[in-house]
């Protein structure tokens, strides 16, 4: 096979068999076109500032996203049909993928305005949440421990399926906490800290990692390439050990509530704030939480 210029050499895939030409020079990226804080089509999302981190240690000279809403097909359509080479978020364990090793860790989390009724609240069985109106996605994890504690009867429900380009359920469920129209709300914790940040409201953000017998709650997020793709995943691995407390700094300034393994929270590195500090490593203040330890 002859060698072209610019281009890499041609791949047989895992996914459809499908042989295309692939710029070696650029990071080529799977995400959502509407789907904060992870990505939008203005390249604002946390995903993206983590992929222009990769792309710079990694030698690309660019970063190239192919758009599809992460819903159903969303593999398919995009990593599986060789559009792109890397999805940003995808939970350790999926098959659908190849996993990287795990870049953070999070998990669900409580959100309620401090200093009310609901101050030191850190598990749904508390009694203080006992009559709450509480938001949650439907089919999520946390569900199944509110209906362990009875609070299903006065939930509100968003759905989990939804096009991003049209709807956002944790948009909206926060913009009902901001209204008064539910006490407090259940998310998944970057969309839970990051909306929290946004509402300029005096929120607390508590990871729900004391909740038991029951599913997980807490969960390690991987980078996602094709099964086929060995020495990429490596070099993948390579970037995020070596690169891990800058990747860090990103996430937290998104307000994502990063835990290590024993559930105690990630603080920020200081390594911006000692260089001279940035507008972004303003930023990177740790939402409040509750107690994980």
């Amino acid at each position: 096979m002859a060698a072209l210029p610019g281009a890499a050499l041609a791949q047989d895939r895992e996914f459809g068999s499908e042989v295309e030409l692939v710029d070696p020079d650029v990071l080529r990226v799977c995400a959502d076109p509407n789907n904060m804080p992870f990505s939008n089509q203005a390249g604002e999302g946390f995903e993206q500032e983590v992929a222009q981190l990769l792309a710079k240690k990694l030698g690309r000279s660019d970063v190239t996203y192919s758009y599809f809403p992460q819903a159903t097909g969303f593999v398919r359509m995009t990593l599986g049909s060789n559009l792109c080479d890397i999805i940003m978020s995808y939970p350790q364990g999926d098959e659908l993928v190849q996993n990287t090793n795990a870049y953070y860790r999070t998990a669900y989390a409580l959100v309620y305005p401090k200093d009310g009724e609901l101050e030191g609240v850190t598990r749904l069985e508390d009694p203080k949440l006992a009559g709450k109106r509480v938001g949650i996605v439907a089919g999520t994890p946390p569900g199944t421990y509110m209906a362990k504690a009875g609070l299903m009867a006065t939930a509100k429900a968003y759905p989990l399926v939804i096009d991003t380009r049209i709807e956002n359920s944790a948009q909206s469920m926060m913009a009902d906490l901001a209204k008064g129209e539910i006490d407090a709300a259940v998310l998944w914790g970057p969309m839970a800290g990051y909306y929290a940040k946004k509402a300029g409201e005096d929120l607390a953000v508590v990871p729900l990692v004391h909740e038991e017998k029951g599913p997980a709650m807490a969960y390690r997020i991987t980078m996602g390439v094709r099964p086929a793709d060995q020495e990429w995943k490596r070099t993948l691995n390579r970037a995020i050990a070596e690169n891990q407390s800058e990747i860090n700094d990103i996430l937290l300034s998104y307000g994502v509530p990063l835990l290590d393994e024993e559930n105690r929270p990630i603080a920020p590195s200081g390594k911006a704030a000692a260089s001279g500090g940035t507008d972004d490593a303003a930023k990177a203040n740790v939402p409040a939480v509750g107690p994980k330890g």
